[in-house]
């Protein structure tokens, strides 16, 4: 392990970036020793001299003359030490920054604005500015950083030009490592049979993307900055024909799509429940083929129709194990906290550990599991200033659960469609949040109500899971059989409030929030109905 010795210098007395620094170069395999505050020249050297470092960290933040005669007398004892081998840091501010670099003793000086990015690609042995460092496929670009997360963010203007414009902005910014393309709802539904479009509803929740060319135009606005990845909401039609072509245009990070939605469930396709079901497997199953990471956006969209909660767990688990049965080999799960926007804190997180516990049992050598983090939309204020507040609220949360990417939402969203300089701002309040992570953060999964309440919906969920394999037959796997699946929404096995009058479900589902979790609910007797019971009741109705 490489030895680094670190103190304040001077009667500089603020630790807290040295002891971050340490506590990150501790993560990368280093062997971080904190001298302490004050520490003089004659202390430094003795040090020096008896454990004999590779790193030698410094920092003063005070007014920065007095650095001048104290950064002199060290040069000179470098010098007569023979200590000019040894690797020479500095962390400061601006002005102390500058004294530090005349003096010419530093091999990397950190002004204080550097963001957490880069000293982490510092300590791994790189160099930040090259551009070739920076990695092409989406697990390379989470190896690089973690246990620190990638950064996306979703972009869609309504012209091209704007979100060209607003692309290489945000490129250019560094914040983001990957930016999600949102294609208007027409090139979604109709980008091969654009005879079908209606034309007044160009741009409508996103960018009018009608040629491939368009996607490419996207691609290189954004080869500069950080060269951030660039994927792409999947098509609600012809989905296989519209992922090769994501595939060849924008190189695709990778592939989300849901495996119940986009269909007559929702209305935002006109796909038989069936049908979706069927085809939104085989678009997992092209993805896993060629080695395509794929993420299942799936369980939050039972919640935002105020599903209970354990509903959207079951469905976390059945969702992954389509995409392993797919031969998916890299699996994103999607954790989208605020969801329904009144569930309590403690009460979403332990949702979210439930979907973790039983979405990584399905891990093996052949399917990794990559978390990833987000704040549901519906929990934004119109208030701006509110809205940033629940943005590092939620972020600060998401982080229990260690994401590999954190998918930022814009705070202005529930105001105005994000714009670059939007994005931005969204994403280094993300990066506030990370940076205090960094210092050490409570502990709130061992929380005691949440513990309980993720083996509540441990168990409710598995015996949902229970009850699909129940209607299914013996000769297809239940859990992957669209007819069982779109029979397990027909009977209410898997339903939802809002789904109430639509045809290919039951809809007759009641919920309610009580204690901060979402519940199944009987309004008749006004009172929770446990999962045991409302399955009960289910399949003695059909007779099953």
């Amino acid at each position: 392990m490489r030895k680094i010795l670190a103190c304040t210098i001077g009667n500089c007395v603020h630790v807290a970036g040295t002891m971050n620094f340490l506590s990150l170069a501790e993560k990368e395999g280093y062997d971080p020793e904190f001298l302490g505050i004050g520490i003089s020249i004659d202390q430094l050297i003795k040090n020096i001299k008896m454990t004999k470092p590779e790193m030698v960290a410094l920092s003063y933040r005070l007014t920065p003359e007095p650095l001048v005669e104290i950064l002199e007398e060290l040069k000179a004892r470098i010098r007569e030490e023979k200590l000019e081998e040894i690797t020479w840091l500095f962390g400061g501010t601006e002005p102390t920054g500058k004294v530090a670099e005349r003096s010419g003793i530093f091999n990397k000086i950190f002004y204080g604005y550097e963001d957490i990015d880069e000293v982490i690609w510092y300590l791994k042995g790189k160099e930040y500015t090259e551009d070739e460092e920076y990695p092409k496929d989406l697990i390379s670009r989470i190896n690089s950083k973690y246990p620190y997360p990638i950064l996306r963010h979703h972009l869609g203007l309504p012209t091209i030009e704007d979100t060209v414009e607003a692309i290489e902005k945000v490129a250019e910014s560094k914040v983001l490592d990957v930016i999600s393309i949102a294609p208007d709802q027409n090139a979604q539904e109709f980008f091969f049979d654009q005879g079908k479009m209606d034309k007044r509803l160009d741009g409508a929740g996103g960018v009018p993307l009608r040629t491939e060319d368009d996607f490419r135009k996207l691609y290189e606005a954004a080869q500069r900055g950080n060269y951030p990845l660039l994927r792409s909401y999947s098509g609600t039609k012809n989905i296989i024909k519209f992922s090769g072509m994501l595939q060849d245009t924008i190189d695709n990070a990778w592939c989300a799509v849901p495996l119940f939605w986009y269909s007559e469930l929702d209305k935002r396709g006109p796909r038989k429940l069936k049908d979706a079901i069927k085809e939104n497997q085989e678009v997992m199953k092209w993805h896993g083929e060629r080695n395509i990471p794929v993420e299942v956006n799936d369980p939050h969209h039972w919640s935002l129709r105020d599903a209970h909660d354990a509903i959207g767990v079951a469905d976390a688990y059945l969702v992954a194990y389509n995409a392993k049965q797919m031969g998916v080999k890299n699996y994103v799960a999607q954790y989208m906290f605020n969801v329904p926007a009144f569930i309590s804190p403690e009460m979403d997180l332990a949702k979210m550990l439930a979907k973790i516990h039983l979405v990584e049992s399905l891990e093996d050598e052949n399917f990794r599991v990559y978390r990833q983090a987000r704040a549901g939309l519906a929990s934004f204020p119109a208030d701006l200033y509110q809205a940033k507040g629940q943005l590092a609220a939620s972020a600060y949360l998401a982080m229990a659960i260690k994401p590999h990417i954190y998918h930022v939402v814009g705070y202005c969203e529930a105001h105005h469609a994000a714009t670059a300089d939007d994005i931005i701002e969204s994403a280094k309040i993300v990066r506030g949040v990370l940076k205090n992570e960094f210092l050490g953060s409570v502990d709130m999964t061992k929380d005691e109500n949440v513990q309980r309440r993720k083996g509540e919906l441990i168990r409710e969920s598995k015996m949902i899971i229970e009850a699909i394999r129940s209607i299914g037959s013996n000769e297809r796997d239940p859990l992957t059989d669209p007819e069982t699946l779109s029979k397990a929404v027909k009977m209410g096995i898997l339903d939802a409030p809002h789904l109430k009058g639509n045809p290919v479900c039951r809809g007759s589902l009641y919920t309610r929030i009580v204690s901060g979790a979402m519940y199944a609910y009987d309004n008749k007797e006004k009172r929770i109905i446990s999962e045991k019971e409302r399955l009960e009741r289910i399949l003695e109705e059909l007779k099953i």
